[in-house]
């Protein structure tokens, strides 16, 4: 499935992506160079069952979380 992380929020430290029913949950991380600006993040994710997605994203030195199930059917994943 391909995801994509594209956060607006100011000053982005570090990127991470993490499948819950994944047998390793942990997918990718991204670090930010400092002073970079516009992040962008996207990947192709193989997953096995439908599970919930995570997008975790530190900026300004706090944690944001955005979540979303990945539906997989045959032949591949749908939002």
């Amino acid at each position: 499935a391909p995801l994509k992380v594209s956060p607006s929020l100011p000053i982005v430290e570090s990127i991470a992506i993490l499948v819950e029913n994944n047998p390793r949950p942990f997918v990718a991380s991204l670090d930010v160079m400092p002073g970079a600006s516009g992040a962008l993040f996207s990947t192709r994710v193989k997953m096995g069952q439908t599970s919930q997605v995570f997008g975790l994203v530190k900026a300004g030195g706090k944690v944001h979380r955005v979540s979303q199930v990945v539906k997989v059917t045959v032949g591949g994943c749908g939002g």
